[in-house]
């Protein structure tokens, strides 16, 4: 008789979860709170890397879909100094598919494929140990009961409380996000500064990043230390004085660098938490944690990678293992928070570098990770 086992949260580490157990004709609930796919924006694109993301997909069997939508010539960076001076050009050679882009939005839909998830099924609570099993409260008021809650809700997980008291800190430094549409007809200029991957430009204690996804979008990403508040005398819906604080920010950078900012769209503010380097918990049975659930860390294109293949190692341990669901999840969660553990600590460094006193940080950063 097959575990009733649910997973909570439609984004990379629950639905590679869910269809990697689907490969093996395992059933699992997906309960996720937004209303549809397309309830909000996807966000910007992501660079699986072999080992990581590749590898769960593989996992998953959906590595030549993959393929066939990411883009390897999307690993392009190039980093400017504020005076517009280029300081590294780095260009994938035709062959290079260590880190190829794709789109969150077509990663999702990569992952969705066949499987059923329950849309609109917040959950607000976890209650392990009961006579039943799990037992799971849902926002609209009903109870459900589960051998396995697998909580792969982000940041502000509803499940993490049943299994830790930790909660996200502020690393102190901000992101702010904007986007450009259309941008090889609109603004070619810019186009041609960002090239096929990335450009961004370091300054002290602020960086500004603009990385293209496909069909002439690009997203922009400033980020910057600051206090939590920093906003405190700003109305964040109203865009024009976003936009007014951010060239202020970056002042005296070089054009065409502030065009990324005078030409954006809406503006999105996004605080940067994380959860402590080394975070674990005493295993709880019925109960754990994936991807930022688990190991929230700075967003340096670790993240989305640990939690898919998490949510596929996972999957392989339940679906193939001896049958002992406990025994499964306790050995796959020592396995996890060592990796994410390590993970953790280089991200948690390189975010320190990234946004820094000394900008000659962020380059030599870039060039410890990046092809000679």
């Amino acid at each position: 008789m097959r575990h009733r086992i649910a997973v909570v949260g439609g984004g990379p580490a629950g639905l590679s979860f869910a269809r990697v157990m689907h490969r093996h004709d395992y059933p699992v609930t997906i309960l996720e709170r937004d209303p549809a796919p397309d309830a909000r924006p996807p966000g910007g694109t992501l660079d699986l890397r072999e080992g990581l993301g590749q590898l769960a997909l593989d996992k998953a069997g959906l590595l030549a879909e993959f393929e066939a939508l990411s883009r390897p010539e999307g690993q392009a960076m190039r980093i400017l100094a504020t005076d517009g001076t280029v300081l590294r050009d780095w260009r994938p050679r035709p062959d290079d598919r260590a880190n190829p882009e794709i789109d969150r939005g077509q990663l999702r839909d990569l992952l969705l494929g066949p499987l059923d998830v329950r849309w609109g099924q917040g959950v607000t609570q976890v209650v392990p140990g009961t006579r039943d099993g799990v037992l799971v409260h849902l926002a609209d008021g009903r109870q459900e009961t589960f051998d396995l809650v697998v909580g792969a809700d982000g940041a502000w997980s509803r499940i993490r409380p049943a299994v830790s008291p930790v909660t996200p800190h502020y690393t102190g430094v901000t992101s702010v996000e904007t986007s450009l549409d259309d941008v090889d007809t609109r603004h070619p200029g810019l186009a041609r500064l960002i090239g096929d991957g990335s450009v961004a430009v370091y300054g002290v204690n602020r960086s500004l990043v603009a990385q293209r996804n496909s069909g002439g979008h690009v997203k922009v990403y400033a980020k910057f230390r600051a206090p939590l508040d920093w906003h405190r005398n700003l109305d964040p819906a109203d865009d024009e004085a976003v936009r007014s604080s951010l060239l202020a920010l970056f002042e005296g950078w070089a054009a065409p660098v502030p065009d990324l900012l005078r030409h954006g769209a809406a503006f999105v503010h996004r605080p940067i938490h994380v959860l402590p380097v080394a975070h674990t918990w005493t295993h709880v049975p019925g109960v754990t944690l994936l991807g930022d659930a688990a190991h929230l860390m700075p967003p340096l294109g670790a993240g989305a990678n640990l939690a898919m293949l998490e949510g596929a190692e996972l999957a392989e341990a339940i679906a193939t293992g001896p049958g002992d669901l406990d025994t499964a999840v306790r050995a796959f969660e020592e396995r996890m928070w060592a990796r994410a553990g390590r993970w953790a600590e280089m991200t948690t460094a390189g975010l320190e570098r990234l946004v820094s006193q000394d900008p000659a940080e962020a380059l030599a950063l870039f060039d410890q990770v990046q092809p000679s």
